[in-house]
């Protein structure tokens, strides 16, 4: 262990909604707003910044220049990572009341956009919020994004055009809510999880499951994209592997192939999270290595069979002629 450091502000309860790493530390966000960033070095220092309460996931974008966090009765919001420390928080005007400062549309200090909530249902009642997690669609200033809901729908967002989803497909998780979503690595694909053991690849230009994966026996947690297969984490603790095809080139058109379970592996306590090494390209050609260094092996064992063939040939013919002296 090289360092080790806690979160004071955490309570009884609540729990980590976010970690990331990044070249100026260690990110750390929990449900009720407490965000640090720790710089692990010789001595640890720290920064600490506060974020609304009752989040859902936080994470940082690939780029780092920015964060998203939402919630429970909290929008998808998108923050300046160097600001959301520099900047404080405004006090509010004492004659305004908790409920309005609650549904204020102002950007806190280093907040960049706010989503907006979806218009009033057909009773002309307000839509409660309820957000499970987000993922980044493509590192930018003004980024696009996506959450999924406990409704078990999944949103899409841009933040160039619009504070409402520029695209709502409704229905997606077929047990419970939607409880994780994640960009795939080939245009337009992305996975999606819901609360049951439905695990989905869906076409991002429609909204259409591509393909699903038969077989598993517990809510994903987690999952992580790799050039060569998808990896994931669920309740039942194993650890899957799973073949993944590109969106067909055609929208709309039926994916032919479907994904399947390539092996599992049972882990001894319930994983909540699965990353893929970014060396897996190194790990493949120290892969190559190893078979060449085995191809080689096998050939000298070949040799070896055939020098012992000669010997006992050899010896069976000096034998015969033995016999014939005799």
């Amino acid at each position: 262990m090289v360092s080790e450091w806690n979160e004071p502000r955490l309570k009884e309860g609540q729990r980590f909604v976010g970690l990331a790493s990044s070249s100026s530390g260690i990110y750390t966000c929990t449900s009720n707003g407490a965000l640090r960033l720790t710089k692990a070095g010789d001595d640890v220092t720290t920064e600490t910044g506060v974020l609304p309460m009752r989040l859902a996931e936080w994470r940082l974008s690939p780029d780092q220049n920015t964060f998203a966090y939402t919630g429970d009765e909290v929008e998808l919001s998108v923050w300046d990572t160097e600001n959301a420390f520099t900047a404080q928080p405004q006090e509010s005007s004492s004659n305004e009341s908790p409920k309005k400062r609650k549904r204020s549309e102002q950007l806190l200090p280093g907040e960049s956009w706010r989503a907006r909530n979806l218009p009033n249902d057909s009773l002309n009642l307000r839509q409660p919020v309820r957000n499970n997690c987000l993922a980044y669609l493509q590192p930018s200033s003004q980024p696009q994004l996506l959450v999924g809901t406990q409704f078990g729908d999944v949103r899409r967002y841009d933040t160039r055009t619009a504070r409402r989803p520029v695209a709502n497909w409704k229905g997606i998780a077929k047990v419970g809510g939607i409880g994780v979503v994640e960009k795939g690595l080939t245009e337009n694909e992305v996975f999606v999880a819901d609360h049951g053991c439905n695990l989905f690849a869906l076409d991002l230009r429609n909204g259409q499951v591509a393909y699903g994966y038969k077989g598993l026996a517990g809510a994903i947690t987690s999952v992580g994209p790799s050039p060569m297969f998808l990896a994931s984490v669920s309740q039942d603790r194993f650890l899957r592997l799973h073949s993944t095809f590109p969106p067909p080139n055609e929208v709309g058109k039926q994916q032919e192939q479907k994904g399947e379970v390539l092996d599992k592996i049972y882990m001894k306590v319930v994983p909540t999270a699965v990353i893929v090494d970014p060396r897996d390209e190194e790990g493949d050609v120290s892969q190559k290595d190893e078979s060449d260094a085995e191809d080689e092996e096998d050939n000298v064992w070949d040799e070896m069979e055939t020098a012992d063939s000669d010997v006992e040939e050899t010896k069976g013919s000096k034998s015969t002629k033995k016999r014939k002296s005799s």
